[in-house]
């Protein structure tokens, strides 16, 4: 996995505004590096950016380890853009399915 900084925009494949593919009213919306999910600004200190069985993959950290407990909880934690062409947000209490939201 490459270690990216906050800064760095996220595969071109994620960017743009999605929404839960269960609950269209939940949005998640992913410009360069800033991603906002559910009406909230996902504060990360850093992301890992990696490929695996054809899967886009983007784990997204904090670095300092007495917060990422707190920052599991609270904010989503993975992207996965599959080999299928789904593309999924999770953290340790939930997954979400997105879909490209209509223009």
């Amino acid at each position: 996995m490459e270690r990216l900084d906050r800064s760095a925009p996220l595969p071109d494949i994620m960017q743009g505004r999605w929404v839960d593919a269960e609950d269209p009213t939940s949005q998640l919306v992913i410009s360069g590096g800033e991603i906002t999910c559910f009406d909230r600004v996902v504060d990360y200190d850093f992301k890992e950016v990696g490929e695996d069985d054809g899967a886009t993959t983007v784990s997204l950290r904090v670095s300092d380890n007495t917060r990422e407990d707190d920052f599991q909880r609270a904010n989503i934690t993975e992207l996965v853009w599959t080999s299928d062409g789904e593309f999924y947000a999770y953290n340790t209490r939930f997954a979400s399915q997105f879909v490209r939201a209509a223009a």
